[in-house]
């Protein structure tokens, strides 16, 4: 099977004419621009597809749909959409102590909020941020309490809106969480970075890849890629590609229709490719194997 054509950083083209407008430097999310919207918070309806080049080639690609949260508007979110709570039960749940450490012992019933955790650990890589940054997170939320994140995107902006740094969150089965701070491409509007994995994702790659993160700021499409290189050789092309949707109650229930219970797709998906892989014959690691290379992971299995 021929590949996708990879996401390239500074390549606009999955991109609108429209999406990045001149009159806010082309940094400004569409959610701001449009006179409809009641949140800067929005969802994605998405296309999420892999492509294994080696050792053998595989390919999947799913629908799914994504929240892009404004962090300071979670309360709001909560009190005013009837199928989605921070914190506390309801159809979707955002839950702070989901997401990025620090967090306190007693997390789960004290959490820090999200936002405070991410600014925190920015700043422990020697990136203090303002008090006024503004972060969106594109993430899943819990669907009847159920949660799983392959990946989570912060994109952190200041307060005139321009793009600062972002962090990719890379979750596993093992309820593991590893964050990677992903800085502002020089190069182009978006954010860029090719960092070693050190991390068990998958039994079916090495620990000792890179992964290399190539994003845009949200807008009216969503672009993100993330690859895995051997070397200089790139062996696995992970994409989501999306579009916005406003956050509101009538398309959250529309999304709930078209992808029902989407978090148990998830995992069920990754646990269907497995198969699949293993049938195929591709090395196997157990997660025991080479621990040294599993580094700067949180609340390890």
């Amino acid at each position: 099977m021929k590949p996708d054509r990879p996401l390239e950083c500074g390549d606009s083209s999955p991109l609108s004419a429209g999406d990045l407008s001149p009159s806010n430097g082309g940094t400004r999310p569409a959610a701001d621009e449009s006179p409809h919207s009641t949140f800067r918070s929005c969802l994605y309806d998405c296309s999420v597809m892999h492509h294994r080049l080696a050792p053998k080639e595989h390919h999947f690609r799913y629908g799914i749909f994504q929240f892009c949260l404004d962090l300071d508007e979670l309360d709001t979110l909560s009190e005013r959409l009837g199928f989605f709570s921070r914190n506390r039960r309801n159809l979707y749940r955002f839950n702070d102590s989901d997401h990025l450490p620090p967090q306190t012992p007693d997390a789960i019933s004290h959490p820090l909020s999200t936002k405070s955790s991410l600014l925190a650990w920015i700043t422990s890589q020697g990136l203090p941020l303002p008090a006024d940054t503004r972060v969106l997170l594109l993430t899943h939320c819990r669907v009847f309490g159920y949660i799983f994140n392959p990946v989570s995107f912060y994109f952190c902006l200041d307060a005139q809106d321009r793009p600062l740094c972002a962090v990719a969150e890379v979750g596993n089965t093992f309820g593991e969480l590893k964050p990677f701070l992903v800085p502002c491409d020089p190069s182009g509007p978006g954010f860029h970075v090719r960092v070693p994995k050190n991390y068990y994702v998958s039994p079916f790659s090495p620990l000792d890849l890179e992964f290399d993160f190539c994003f845009d700021l949200p807008s009216r499409r969503l672009r993100l890629a993330i690859d895995d290189y051997s070397g200089g050789e790139r062996v696995l092309l992970s994409t989501v590609t999306g579009a916005r949707e406003e956050l509101t109650a009538g398309n959250l229930a529309r999304f709930t229709l078209r992808y029902p219970l989407v978090t148990l797709k998830v995992i069920f998906l990754i646990h269907w490719e497995a198969l699949r892989l293993w049938l195929k014959k591709i090395p196997f690691r157990m997660k025991e194997a080479d621990p040294e290379l599993q580094q700067g992971a949180h609340r390890i299995h």
